[in-house]
């Protein structure tokens, strides 16, 4: 079809011009005939929010995503486009991406009039079909609409009532395509007003002269529900407009959690240094959010993206990738003491109420971090408080801290020195080898294992810690309770 270029080849072929809302529909239903995924890259809503924005789409619908922040609103938005048809044809120089067969407004209808069908056309990709604008409380009328164009109206020697005098703003700007308004909330009131007549009539009118003209735009909006309260709200004419409001979420599993992780982490960066990472922090990472999304120093109004996991995944890969470049060592393996090095990724990335800002920030990443390192803990390895006639597998090993004995580990100790000093512990390393087994064994990644069991027995209040610049001190709980109590006076 990109072929054609006047209007007389357009005219002679079967092409027909759509609304946007029926184009979406009709390619929506092909792809569903087809079997095909409709929005690559969206993980987990399979089953809950894609069924609602395909019934919107069906229904030619304007929808609202709301959800907390990081639950992929604004990436489900801009997948609509690959909706679209590839491209489409327009009127040359039209700021209304009007139509050839069906043009709007004055400068199209003047093109198609003079030239007939000798008016060569062009063709619209469809990214250039999608625009967003985030809400912001300085945004204007003008830039959403448009406005009078005093110059171009001088210039031009047009009267100020005359259509060409006017610069349209973003929305006119996308017709025939999709706009989206992020975070609506925070829209002011009067502007959330100039949209009403977008979405009831389907026309916008500028500085009270009488343009109408017939926008075909789908509008799109996303919110958080702690916009309503804190900054604004939807005002209730706008959300009466918007026939669908759908709720997103956060991963329901960890495996969904872990694989949105894997796909937007830049951890896999092909270079020497060569960064391995076991599975299980994959698992602690993702247990890092799970954790924060149920703390008691967290706002929960406020949600935990899933940026905290991008983030502490790359912080903990470049953490290890450090050590690697400062020891000489061409690979190297996360370790216990990479992932609190990594801790600005979660502190930064949680909002604390009241009771957390007393614990203060690093404090409360700490606590969420130890949680998640024991919920993993928990999972692969035996009740540390369990076992038969009292004992347990663990008694060897922390009859051993409790002679007096310490293990220091830390995040810039070379792999020769880290396992050497993590063997010293008895069985701590039979320990690993029975529930961490290794398709390959590799020293250091052994010795990651064995500090997780260190850290998860810490966390099980079974071992003391004592936290240093790079790294941590583990002895025997009473002993670090007492020196604790002593330097509290």
């Amino acid at each position: 079809m990109n072929d054609l270029r006047t209007l007389g080849q357009l005219r002679a072929s079967d092409h027909r011009p759509l609304s946007v809302r029926d184009e979406l529909r009709r390619n929506l239903i092909a792809k569903l005939r087809a079997k095909e995924p409709l929005f690559e890259g969206i993980i987990g809503f399979d089953d809950t929010v894609i069924p609602h924005v395909v019934n919107a789409l069906l229904s030619r619908h304007d929808f609202i995503l709301l959800g907390l922040r990081g639950q992929a609103k604004s990436r489900l938005l801009r997948s609509l486009s690959t909706l679209l048809d590839e491209t489409t044809p327009v009127v040359p120089g039209c700021p209304l991406n009007s139509h050839p067969l069906d043009p709007v407004g004055r400068f199209a209808c003047r093109r198609v009039a003079e030239e007939g069908d000798d008016l060569e056309i062009e063709w619209l990709p469809r990214k250039s079909r999608y625009r967003e604008k985030l809400a912001t409380p300085d945004i204007t009328i003008a830039d959403l609409i448009g406005d009078i164009d005093p110059i171009k109206a001088a210039t031009r020697r047009l009267d100020l009532d005359d259509e060409e005098v006017i610069h349209y703003g973003l929305v006119p700007r996308t017709n025939r395509g999709i706009f989206a308004v992020n975070e609506v909330p925070d829209l002011p009131t009067r502007i959330q007003v100039g949209l009403l007549d977008i979405l009831e009539e389907k026309d916008v009118q500028i500085r009270g002269f009488p343009v109408r003209l017939p926008v075909d735009v789908l509008l799109v909006f996303t919110a958080n529900p702690e916009d309503y309260t804190n900054r604004g709200s939807i005002i209730t004419p706008l959300r009466d407009r918007i026939e669908s409001q759908i709720h997103t979420h956060y991963p329901v599993t960890i495996e969904e959690g872990i694989r949105i992780t894997k796909q937007e982490a830049w951890v896999d960066r092909d270079e020497i240094p060569r960064i391995v990472v076991p599975a299980w922090f994959d698992e602690i990472i993702e247990e890092t959010a799970v954790r924060a999304r149920a703390s008691s120093f967290v706002d929960q109004n406020s949600g935990v993206s899933a940026r905290l996991t991008i983030a502490l995944a790359e912080n903990l890969v470049s953490n290890a990738e450090r050590r690697a470049l400062a020891l000489g060592i061409e690979q190297s393996t996360p370790r216990v003491s990479d992932l609190f090095a990594a801790m600005p990724a979660v502190s930064g990335k949680i909002e604390l109420v009241y009771e957390g800002e007393q614990e203060g920030p690093v404090a409360v990443a700490s606590a969420i971090l130890g949680q998640a390192v024991k919920a993993v803990f928990d999972r692969v390895l035996p009740d540390p408080y369990g076992g038969e006639g009292g004992t347990s597998i663990y008694d060897p090993l922390t009859q051993w801290f409790r002679a007096g004995h310490k293990v220091e580990v830390g995040d810039d100790t070379p792999p020769e020195l880290y396992i050497e000093e993590l063997r010293r512990v008895p069985d701590l390393e039979t320990l690993a080898r029975n529930f961490f087994p290794l398709r390959n064994e590799d020293i250091e990644m052994r010795a990651a294992s064995m500090e997780l069991i260190l850290e998860g027995l810490h966390q099980a209040s079974l071992l003391g810690k004592e936290v240093a610049a790079h790294g941590a001190r583990y002895a025997d709980a009473f002993d670090e309770m007492a020196r604790e109590l002593e330097r509290e006076g």
